[in-house]
């Protein structure tokens, strides 16, 4: 069951709706299209500035029962090829890897997956002009504590394409955020360079990179920021074996930041960072690979360093330059391997 978060019908005019990446024929032909006649009397179409809605609430409805349905089949089948076209970005990268993995590991199948299922969803949907189009859903899965929520933020990049899911995030109910809308219950998105924030989405990746290797005040105390350090901290004084850790951002494409304002002016951001983890083992000392997933994803041969790639997405919570406290806090994150080299 899902709850409808679209506006109801209101009397007079209305700007038509604009989907975003599922009905592809309603959205070529709902591309909503403002038309204008040159002096030459050619027709030029600019559709592309007007401003509204991401989709419909029919449409990302549709979205998310496609994706859920390709996720299912894909993670059941350990066929990274059954849901390729339903996910991208960090998602893309995390799930791709993983289903890589388990048909290596497990080449008959998953026997013991239990299907995703997805209820009481809300659908957030910002307006804005141009593409990428995108929305987020919040819902209650079947997987996990009672109390959390899967937000997952849908997207594409012209009416041509199907939706697909480029960031996942699982938190606690009651630490997501209540967004603004306007009188038609439309979400508000941010821009990348929003200049009343404490940091603009856009540059969220780098100073995430930056803090993670040389630490500062940016990000509030917590798993993903204090301990996290802690802990590389801690591993790379274990001794014969050296630990390097290299931190990048991610930014453009379907990597690039996107957030929604909230009612107390912040925004709640989600954004990619790729992280490095080089093993170097002293003369003598063996790289001894114990997980399943490594060796999986493993090319050559470690004889005397490893190194670890993954993904890791990020939902955080941006406050307005307004607010007491400036830094930025972690609603979620989800890191997975990507790939594993041996040297």
């Amino acid at each position: 069951m899902s709850r409808d978060r679209s506006p109801r019908r209101s009397p007079g005019p209305r700007r038509p709706r604009m989907p975003r990446r599922l009905g592809r024929g309603a959205l070529t032909a709902a591309s909503v299209t403002v038309l204008s006649v040159t002096a030459s009397g050619c027709v030029v179409v600019h559709g592309e500035r007007e401003i509204l809605p991401g989709a419909t609430k029919s449409e990302a409805a549709r979205a998310l029962r496609d994706f859920t349905a390709a996720y299912n089949e894909a993670n059941g089948a350990n066929d990274p090829s059954l849901d390729a076209d339903r996910v991208t970005g960090a998602l893309g990268d995390i799930d791709g890897a993983k289903l890589k993995a388990g048909g290596k590991n497990q080449p008959g199948g998953n026997t013991g997956y239990v299907p995703l299922k997805l209820t009481d969803t809300e659908f957030t949907i910002p307006e804005k002009a141009g593409w990428p189009r995108w929305f987020v859903t919040d819902s209650k899965a079947n997987k996990g504590r009672a109390e959390d929520r899967w937000l997952m933020v849908f997207t594409r990049s012209d009416a041509n394409e199907v939706w697909q899911v480029a960031y996942l995030t699982i938190s606690s109910a009651d630490e997501i955020p209540t967004f603004k809308k306007n009188a038609d219950g439309w979400a508000e998105p941010v821009t990348a360079n929003a200049a009343d924030l404490a940091v603009a989405p856009g540059k969220l990746p780098q100073q995430y990179a930056t803090y993670l290797k040389d630490g500062g005040s940016t990000f509030a105390d917590g798993a993903h920021t204090t301990k996290w350090r802690s802990d590389r901290a801690k591993s790379a004084a274990r001794p014969g074996l050296a630990q390097q850790y290299i931190d990048e951002p991610l930014t453009s494409g379907d990597y690039a930041p996107v957030g929604l304002r909230t009612a107390d002016g912040g925004a709640l951001v989600f954004f990619t960072t790729r992280h490095y983890q080089k093993q170097t083992a002293a003369q003598g000392v063996p790289i001894n690979v114990t997980n399943a997933d490594v060796k999986a994803l493993m090319t050559g041969d470690p004889k005397q360093s490893l190194t670890l790639e993954s993904i890791s997405n990020q939902a955080v919570l941006d406050p307005p330059k307004s607010a007491s406290d400036q830094r930025i806090k972690f609603l979620s994150r989800i890191q997975g391997l990507t790939a594993a080299k041996g040297e």
